[in-house]
């Protein structure tokens, strides 16, 4: 991002004066800052966007609209109207608690302002220096929530200010500063500060530190705030939250589509019906209810109708379903990090099922494979090797070989060169010694040096402090520089690859391709881009070295439009917020590089290896939960109004109901309401050991084998058929002289159904099943009998029969028998595991134990934590940066504001530092 700033970014924002301790003449930002989705004003307007853009949401509003013309729906005007606000809200709530982390928050600095900073915290605005504690006003930021570098850059004042440093001083000053407006440029900035009585200064980027930087090895600092709020540049640089669907949204949205065009038809094939019944028949029968003869309001019935083909209680179902799914992830003790207070956290709950079907896997090397702490463990001298590596299941990370000392002791042959090791481990380095008390603390430029000079200490040679010229250890200290090149791959280079690979282009191979930044900018051009790709694509990892956040992004960005798969990225730094937010799936680690990930991404974990279980387990759950939760809403709707498809055919196409309106109208909101909850939130095709241990279960979701068209409309075609049998088949009894109650076993029927497609039965999922069954066959009966007790539902009396019982179950039974033929003869690798677990002894390890040491299944061990109170860290996400357990000390920029020699030398360790008044 570095070079001049643009004609068009400073055409985006005036010039700016700002006068010291004066009042200002032009009206600038306050420092408010807010990086929620939502605020006040736009909630409305970009919520109703996001949910709009959902097909059923579309279609239900459409059919409320039609509700709303006089006379033309048969089943009132508030029927669809009142059922879908009530979705919204939930839908709104729901976002509002998501978006709740990202608090608004407000720092009271002002532009003008002369602001003191001290070491640790982080700055509130964007400011140009006047003085620090440090030598020629000198003063050291980590920029890591900026652009996630975590080595230090060190920013200096002016020597005209310098000496500015008690507070009279600083209320004398008078002047202004002219300098350019807002922008998004973090490594620029032109002003000019023009102090009375004297000649105007140039100010650079060099004397500017941003908001969002942290202060470090400095004691304090001041400076003049000249950019505040949205105006800083860390805002300036921000990106509002994307609005991501997942692929099973897309694809739901897209069967929706389908079977709006699937009712229109049938909405088309009843009225063209209804015209010729009334054409044959000449008048309207006096049993029915007034019929249109109008060809265009018959339409708008039908559809009205036939509208909860598409399940109105799909939406409201999948967002609690998603929400609690959340909440397990938030939740889950494995992935809890203890050291730091850190729990999982699912930023929001729209992309559960899209952790399920990952294959494409995005991640940032530095603080997210790594953990940016580093620990001297090994080290070769003269061609002996000293220390090992602990085993896998060790926790220490120190150096332990008592060989190094007895060899210098024992006077090894080796002996002068392990003393010249350990003297230039102390002494070749930038690092400044810090005492509190006699406890000497190192701060270092980078954790690979602190290290180094922690692990010479360990081994007795101590480094104490140093001055302008000289080191002050047990030892004699040297110059050591080392000089490093990289060399990248050529457009020949790919080219030449990809020939090589012949018939194995675009196949997975075991192989990996190495390619650096500088090669990238090519390989990304368009003229390579393609070739690059498929040479991506044919290997099993790509490694790229020192690449920009923008080619990071544009990585992400060219394997998500060309291939057709869930994209993931992951990473802990502010360089790493583009790709995160390019991906299908963001995730953010809580590592040493600020907070700045963590808040942009759409889950976030601790640690790296929490990503195994979030996507092998939860997202797998999740995907299997939501897929079943969806094909279930659609099965029990499909046959049911399938059902008011067929009575039309027998009653003339009249538009009457066949179900009392009652019982239709509880249908998805009591009887059939348990079961979708109960598959979207306690369903699992095998346990989270048996998911681990077999990674292979995963290219199930990952393939979306349980959620496609050819599944979805096989889903619908056995609605059809049920449909059929619990229509016609109970018609043909009633031409024979026996009695039928449709409702009746329509809802046994779809209850039994839910029964077959659950796997893990636990206590909720029969109380679901059985408990909506029984709840059913109550209501029908005490329904059945009140009138004219209670003046409602004539038409209900005596309906309850032993005959009616006896075909129901008969019915039900042939309903729901066919899937069977499946489960039984075709074993999937799937089924297999299932197997597996039943017959396996070590079952039993899989249980838990509460405080009474009775045993408990996963999801009863699940539940008992809903009561407990979630970590505060969870509404953490305000803060900008955990404290990070080691300090940085000096720049590692090759082209700083002050040279490396030039730093080094202006410290004496020996003295203390002068403090502000």
């Amino acid at each position: 991002m570095s070079g001049a700033t643009s004609s068009a970014d400073q055409a985006e924002a005036a010039a700016r004066t700002i006068y010291l301790n004066q009042p200002q003449q032009s009206k600038f930002r306050d420092n408010r800052v807010s990086t929620a989705k939502y605020s006040v004003v736009t909630f409305l307007p970009r919520f109703l966007y996001e949910q709009i853009r959902k097909a059923a949401n579309a279609f239900f509003l459409f059919i409320a609209l039609l509700q709303q013309i006089p006379d033309v729906s048969p089943t009132g005007r508030y029927t669809t109207l009142v059922p879908l606000l009530f979705i919204l809200t939930v839908a709104g709530i729901k976002e509002i608690i998501e978006d709740y982390v990202s608090i608004i928050y407000l720092i009271w600095e002002t532009v003008g302002d002369i602001v003191k900073v001290t070491n640790g915290q982080h700055l509130p605005a964007d400011m140009i220096i006047v003085s620090s504690s440090e030598p020629q006003a000198m003063c050291y930021i980590e920029t890591s929530n900026l652009d996630g570098e975590t080595n230090l850059k060190i920013r200096q004042g002016l020597t005209q200010t310098a000496s500015l440093q008690s507070r009279e001083d600083l209320m004398k000053v008078s002047g202004k500063i002219e300098c350019e407006g807002p922008n998004r440029h973090l490594y620029d900035f032109i002003g000019n500060l023009r102090l009375d009585g004297q000649s105007p200064v140039p100010i650079g980027p060099d004397q500017i530190l941003l908001r969002g930087a942290q202060l470090r090895n400095t004691q304090w600092v001041l400076g003049i705030v000249v950019y505040t709020g949205h105006d800083t540049k860390l805002m300036q640089n921000s990106t509002k939250a994307p609005l991501k669907r997942s692929n099973v949204e897309k694809v739901t949205n897209m069967q929706i589509l389908v079977l709006f065009c699937i009712l229109l038809v049938m909405a088309l094939v009843s009225s063209v019906g209804a015209l010729l019944w009334n054409r044959t028949h000449g008048e309207v029968i006096w049993y029915l209810e007034e019929l249109y003869v109008n060809f265009g309001y018959n339409l708008l019935t039908f559809i009205i109708l036939y509208n909860n083909l598409i399940p109105i209680s799909l939406l409201v179902t999948l967002e609690v379903v998603k929400f609690t799914q959340a909440l397990f992830i938030n939740w889950d003790i494995d992935m809890y990090y203890q050291e730091t207070d850190t729990p999982a956290m699912a930023r929001t709950s729209n992309l559960n099922e899209e952790l399920g079907q990952v294959k494409y896997l995005f991640s940032d090397k530095t603080g997210t494979l790594t953990c940016n702490i580093m620990n001297f463990k090994k080290c070769s001298i003269a061609g002996v090797t000293y220390g090992q590596l602990p085993p896998s299941t060790s926790e220490s990370c120190e150096f332990d070989d008592p060989r190094l000392l007895q060899n210098i002791e024992s006077d090894h042959p080796t002996a002068a060169h392990i003393q010249e090791f350990l003297t230039l481990l102390a002494v070749c380095h930038t690092v400044v010694p810090e005492r509190d008390e006699n406890t000497i603390i190192y701060q270092a430029s980078s954790p690979d040096e602190g290290a180094l000079v922690k692990g010479a200490k360990k081994l007795g040679y101590i480094f104490t402090g140093r001055t302008p010229h000289s080191v002050i250890i047990d030892a004699v200290s040297r110059a050591c520089v080392v000089y490093s090149k990289m060399v990248g791959a050529t457009r020949a280079t790919l080219t030449h690859h990809c020939t090589n690979l012949g018939d194995s282009l675009g196949k997975e191979n075991d192989i990996a391709l190495i390619i650096d930044g500088q090669t990238l900018k090519y390989a990304l051009s368009f003229e390579v881009r393609q070739c690059f790709l498929d040479l991506a694509l044919s290997c099993k990892a790509v490694i790229c070295c020192r690449v920009s956040p923008l080619q990071k992004s544009e990585i992400v960005d060219m394997v998500k439009k060309h291939v057709n798969a869930i994209t993931l990225a992951i990473g802990d730094g502010a360089n790493d917020v583009g790709m995160i937010q390019t991906a299908h799936v963001g995730v953010g680690i809580s590592g040493n590089e600020g907070m700045q990930a963590t808040n942009s991404s759409d889950y976030s974990i601790a640690q790296f290896s929490y990503l195994e279980k979030l996507l092998l387990v939860h997202g797998a759950w999740s995907y299997n939960r939501v897929t079943k939760c969806i094909l279930y809403c659609f099965y029990k709707n499909v046959v049911l109004y399938i059902i008011e498809l067929w009575f039309a055919f027998v009653n003339g196409f009249s538009g009457q109901i066949l179900f009392e309106r009652w019982c239709i109208g509880l249908y998805n909101v009591i009887f059939t309401a348990l079961p979708p909850f109960t598959l979207g939130i306690f369903e699992r095709s095998c346990t989270q050991d048996s998911m681990l241990r077999f990674p292979q279960l995963y290219k199930i979701t990952q393939n979306a084998d349980g959620f496609n068209t050819r599944v979805f409309w096989g889903h619908c075609i056995n609605a059809l058929i049920h449909s059929i049998i619990l229509f016609w088949f109970p018609l043909k009894v009633l031409e024979h002289g026996n009695c039928f109650i449709i409702s009746n076993y329509v809802v046994v029927t779809v209850c039994l159904k839910a029964g077959l497609e659950t796997t893990a039965w636990t206590k909720f999922s029969h109380l679901a099943v059985w408990g909506s069954m029984l709840l059913w066959l109550v209501f029908f009966g005490v329904y059945s009998a009140i009138w004219p007790t209670i003046p409602i539902a004539p038409d209900m009396l005596g309906q309850v029969s032993f005959h009616a019982w006896i075909w129901e179950r008969l019915v039900s039974v042939l309903s729901d028998c066919s899937p069977l033929a499946k489960h039984t003869y075709h074993k999937t690798l799937l089924e297999q595991v299932q197997e597996l677990e039943t017959k396996s002894k070590e079952l039993g390890k899989a249980m838990l134990r509460d405080s009474n040491g009775k045993s408990l299944n996963e999801r009863d061990h699940l539940l008992k934590r809903l009561g407990r109170k979630t970590p505060p860290s969870l509404f953490r996400a305000h803060s900008v940066q955990q404290g990070v357990p080691h300090g940085y000390a000096f720049s590692q920029e090759e082209h700083g504001v002050v040279s490396q020699s030039q730093v080094v030398r202006s410290y004496d360790t020996t003295k203390q530092r002068a403090g502000v008044e």
